[in-house]
Parts: C-alpha cells; structure tokens; sequence
C-alpha cells in the first residue's frame, strides 16, 4: 500500500481516521500543528499497526502552506494513494466578534488548504490505479448556521467543491467522497469559543472520533460521494431542507446565543 495523507492528524477526527487507514495496512503521513502531538501520534499508529509513518507540523492558515506540504512529499518520495483533507476550525459568536484576519485564517484552513492540496496533489493521483481524496465537511453545509456563520458556509463550500469533483473526476482513477459528521467528541468546541449553552445542547447528540472516522472510511473505500454521520444528523439535513429556513436559523440562532 502506499501513503495516506492526513491533515488535522494529531488529535479527533483526523488521528482516528488515520488509525482507521493504518489499520487497512496503508502507511501514513500525519500533518498537523503541534509537533509533540505528532509525534506521539506516529509512535502509536506505527506501534499499533505496524506502518510506516512520517509527520509534518505545519500551519495551513499560512499562505504558501500547501505547496510547503506537497514539496515535503516529493522530496522525501511519498507516493500519496489517500488524500484527507480534514483540518478545519470554527469560530462562534455574531458576524463581527472577530478581525477580518482571524476569519481570513479559518477561511485559509477550511476551504484554500483544500482546494490548495487537491489541485497539488491531482496530478500524482491520477497515475494511480486506484487512489482516494476524502474531503471533511460538516452537517452545518447543509444550512446556515447564526453564531456559526463563515465555518457553516466553509463547509458548504467544501461539499460542493467535493460534488464537482466527483463528477469532474468520474473517468479517471480518483474517487472523492465528502463526510458531513455532526457534533463530535473533540476539541471543537473549545476552539470555536462555543458558550456552555451551546456545548451542553452540542453533548446531547456527540459521537465520537473513532465511529465518524470508521464510517468516513468505509464511504471512501466504497466510493460515496457524500455521507452524513449518524441517523439523527440525516434527519436533521432533511428537516433542514424540508421547513422553512427562518424558522431553522431562529432555532439554531437559539443553540448559539444568538438573540
């Protein structure tokens, strides 16, 4: 097997998607922020699974990341079969709690690292007989989201740059599927900022890392083009698209503290 490539690696969604992959035998480079974080997730997963792995702490909120990345890879001579795009961040409050520049940064992350590594990354794919491109999205995609409003809208982004895709790479070997997993068991919600009104609705319905990353893996695998995790975040997509939209964003807007 040859390389899967995993951004947002070292902790939540991205290490338990890495685990899930090390666990099918394909050998992993992890790419994250913190190096000690990395590090000791490349011991486990190398431990555990007996792959090889390789680790790269990097800031995909800089300009010039991706190409940073994809230049580690070629000069260390990583074929890269799996590609993850799963870093990604939110910011809660109303629209000008922050500075244009902390939204340019989640902006950065969420949506040009992705399309940034994709366009990169495409051409080596292609050459594969077979190779994967799993994007990460969230249940938000499918709404807009008061007190959540530019990850929300990132996230819509990602879905559908990943349905185009789909469809753009439908005769080559490349096969894209985008996870769309709703409240989860990670550090989410302390990055976000979210209030305690906000995480205590958010427990309610948390899954954890590991079942999100089993069933993004298993869709990848199978060559789904997009996946809502968990019975409760489908029926919530379809109630989304079936009731009236100010009704929803006035009950989300009530999850966020938005008044």
């Amino acid at each position: 097997m040859g390389y899967a490539l995993v951004t947002g690696a070292s902790k939540g969604i991205g290490k338990a998607i890495a685990k899930e992959l090390a666990k099918r035998q394909y050998d992993i480079l992890l790419v994250a922020r913190s190096s000690s974080q990395l590090t000791a997730t490349a011991e486990e997963i190398t431990k555990q699974f007996g792959v090889k792995t390789d680790c790269l702490a990097i800031d995909l909120s800089l300009p010039g990341s991706t190409y940073e990345l994809f230049d580690w890879c070629k000069i260390n001579k990583y074929s890269v079969e799996v590609l993850v795009n799963n870093a990604g961040y939110g910011l809660s409050g109303p629209v000008d709690k922050y500075t244009m520049d902390e939204y340019t940064a989640m902006m950065q992350v969420n949506m040009n690292a992705v399309v940034g590594l994709c366009h990169l990354f495409l051409p080596e794919l292609k050459k594969i007989p077979q190779a994967y491109i799993l994007n990460i999205a969230s249940t938000t995609a499918y709404q807009s989201v008061p007190g959540l409003a530019l990850y929300a809208a990132s996230k819509s982004f990602v879905l559908s740059y990943s349905r185009t895709l789909t469809y753009e790479l439908r005769k080559t070997t490349v096969s894209v599927t985008c996870v769309s997993p709703g409240s989860t068991d990670t550090d989410f919600v302390n990055r976000a900022n979210m209030s305690k009104n906000t995480r205590k609705a958010a427990d309610k319905f948390n899954m954890t890392p590991e079942a999100v990353a089993a069933i993004a893996v298993k869709a990848m695998l199978h060559k789904r083009t997009e996946v809502i995790t968990g019975a409760v975040n489908k029926l919530g997509a379809f109630l989304v698209w079936l009731l009236p939209k100010k009704f929803v964003e006035a009950q989300v807007a009530a999850i966020y503290d938005i008044k």
